[in-house]
């Protein structure tokens, strides 16, 4: 390339990179701008395949998730069992329809299923009852998105001793705007009686409510109300625009159910993966006593890995080590645990004709799901009885499922475990320097011995993150790339947390976690730029990745990689930096040991950066920080560009050709 074609080319780029900086600033960037020359070795020699697992997901029930989440269950508390066994009993968020001198309501241990006792007794007084109607509404979780034309499968239970007439509606929030309703007529319900039936939605509100009404005097038990969109995600009850959000990311595997929600605060409440699997309405429910609120398990131990495989990911089943925030199980105790551990593999993998096999193929899934992975507990490795219990598992599952992965809590980075191992956990949560600096952490990491799981990382400073801003993307961005340069021994990486409802930051205070890669409401959900970073990493797993060596007087400010991937039949050659500085940098790449030529035409620049780096997104403004694709007209092997200030690119060069050993991938 001449050099008047490299000037005019050089400008056009600079351009594209500095849309979104002021042009005060840009003109004191360019002033203070630095130099650096970055050198990728491309040669095959020197290359090394990156392990195919490396980014995946980690989903934890916190922030309500899933339940008011991924989940699209739109009732809450739909069995009133949330107010506990002892009755009457709280029945939040339920509330009457008319006054009490109409209608009186109470739970009662009434209900037909045993693991479910709680049922909801609702007394009618009148004959000619005020406003035509009384009864019970549910609000759902913080409002019910209803939608113009769609359909929603309503199923409860009822029982009275005499014939009813019910209503089941569907209302805006004031119980004003009626936008489905459907009657219910029955002169047979002494006995309990399941009823099913389709509201459609005539209007559209966000912040619906779920009514049942009647004008008709007299008693009627009701119980596990449940109202569900008819256009989940292949049916399987998963709402549909948070999973494209997932599906975007192109997880390896997907680590579940938690996270602290595994252990709970008593082992009383910890997750419990025999009672969230089986009919829905014969789940008891428990009440997450970490992060303070009660889940149905709709969203159980089978949803879990039938989501997994929806999102073609590899599923890493967590379970409780017999140990909680406040109370352990002691080893020589521990024979049910291990015990119940197997039973729930059996359940993943065993056939249909085995004893929990059996249970996983009448719920609709003959097939065996492919359990490759198990994490015994959850930050546990500092309790007293974690070394015991660990060893008490590892035996057990070996010894029955020698092929499955096995992974420790204790820290294997800097010394030795003393246990066994597949993987062993790493856990970073920090301030964005911290986790900048961390980019060179295993650099340092003996490569003898299990492989590690970096299960949970994220800025969670609340000065540099807020609710998800540019400066943490960036910082956690470095950290990827480092993870990408030690891959050797870093097997695999997930964000936390993945999701936050926004209306779960008011629910208690103390009980949320923030920031989060995804925040939605009823009916909207955006990316902070945690969640947009990660798409620059989506293509790593698998890939291969080459030597780079950054030379700059600034280099302290940056990190970078440089990957081959496949698309489909095309293949090209990412080079990923990151500028965690104040100043833009004038960079020459060079990419030496190149057996293919680079197509300039299908070759693209992508760069994540904002006007201030604290910006963050929002509902009102969901894209202000978004990654930004353009043309790549200077693509080649040596090609000069402008780095803006604290920003992520990538540069793809896409190649005409290519070695044996890309096309083996």
């Amino acid at each position: 390339m001449g050099t008047d074609d490299a000037a005019t080319c050089r400008t056009v780029f600079c351009t594209l990179l500095l849309l979104t900086l002021s042009c005060d600033c840009l003109a004191a960037d360019l002033d203070l701008a630095k130099t650096a020359v970055l050198e990728v070795n491309t040669s095959w020699v020197v290359a090394r395949k990156i392990p195919q697992t490396l980014f995946g997901l980690f989903f934890e029930e916190i922030n309500h998730a899933g339940a008011g989440g991924i989940w699209a269950e739109l009732v809450s508390n739909r069995g009133f069992e949330a107010g506990g066994l002892n009755t009457p009993s709280n029945i939040d968020p339920w509330s009457i329809i008319g006054d009490e001198s109409s209608i009186y309501v109470q739970t009662e241990r009434a209900s037909c299923f045993s693991k479910n006792i709680i049922a909801l007794r609702m007394e009618v007084h009148c004959d000619e009852c005020p406003a035509g109607s009384v009864g019970i509404y549910n609000p759902g979780f913080w409002g019910m998105n209803i939608e113009e034309g769609k359909t929603y499968n309503l199923v409860m239970y009822i029982r009275s001793m005499e014939p009813v007439e019910l209503t089941a509606s569907l209302t805006c929030f004031d119980g004003l705007q009626n936008i489905a309703s459907a009657d219910i007529v029955d002169n047979n319900v002494s006995d309990w009686r399941k009823i099913e039936l389709q509201l459609f939605a005539r209007g559209t509100c966000r912040t619906s409510r779920f009514e049942l009404t009647t004008s008709k005097r007299g008693v009627i038990w009701i119980d596990q109300v449940s109202l569900m969109p008819s256009d989940t995600y292949k049916g399987h009850g998963f709402r549909k625009e948070l999973i494209h959000m997932l599906m975007d990311l192109r997880p390896q595997f997907l680590r579940f159910p938690g996270g602290c929600f595994v252990e709970g605060d008593w082992l009383r409440n910890a997750f419990r993966w025999r009672e969230t699997i089986g009919p829905w309405e014969e789940r008891p429910g428990h009440y997450g006593d970490v992060w303070k609120y009660w889940t149905d398990d709709g969203l159980g131990y089978y949803e879990f890995l039938q989501l997994a495989e929806d999102l073609g990911a590899e599923p890493i089943w967590v379970f409780n080590a017999g140990i909680s925030h406040n109370d352990e199980v002691d080893t020589t105790t521990l024979a049910p645990f291990v015990e119940d551990v197997l039973n729930s593999i059996e359940f993943a993998r065993g056939s249909s004709e085995s004893t929990w096999g059996s249970i996983r193929a009448a719920m609709g899934h003959s097939e065996r799901f492919p359990l490759k992975y198990v994490a015994i507990g959850n930050e546990d490795c500092d309790k007293q009885l974690y070394q015991g219990n660990y060893l008490m598992f590892y035996n057990a599952i070996r010894e029955a499922y020698p092929d499955i992965q096995i992974i420790s809590n204790c820290d294997g980075s800097s010394k030795p475990l003393h246990h066994p191992a597949d993987l062993y956990d790493f856990h970073v949560y920090s301030n964005a320097t911290f986790i900048f600096l961390m980019k060179d952490k295993f650099t340092r990491t003996s490569r003898k011995g299990p492989k590690v799981f970096v299960s949970e990382y994220a800025v969670n400073d609340a000065m540099d993150a807020g609710n998800g801003s540019l400066l943490a993307s960036l910082a956690e961005a470095a950290f990827l790339i480092g993870l990408e340069k030690n891959s050797d021994i870093v097997h695999m990486a997930s964000y936390a947390p993945l999701f936050i409802n926004d209306n779960d930051r008011s629910l208690v205070p103390t009980a949320f976690w923030n920031p989060d890669a995804i925040v939605f409401n009823s009916w909207q959900q955006y990316g902070t730029p945690s969640y947009w970073m990660q798409t620059f990493f989506r293509e790593s797993s698998g890939s291969v990745i080459h030597p780079v060596r950054i030379a700059s007087s600034y280099s302290s400010s940056l990190a970078a990689s440089a990957i081959t991937w496949k698309d489909n039949e095309d293949m090209f050659l990412r080079i990923k930096i990151v500028n965690f500085g104040s100043h833009a940098v004038n960079l020459t790449i060079s990419a030496t040991g190149l057996q293919a030529g680079v197509d300039t035409a299908r070759s693209t620049v992508t760069v994540l950066t904002s006007s201030d780096l604290l910006d963050e997104n929002s509902f009102s403004d969901p894209n202000k920080v978004v990654p930004v694709r353009s043309g790549l007209p200077g693509a080649a092997e040596k090609m000069q560009a402008l780095l803006v200030p604290y920003s992520l690119t990538s540069f793809d060069l896409a190649l005409d050709q290519y070695g044996g050993l890309v096309a083996e991938m």
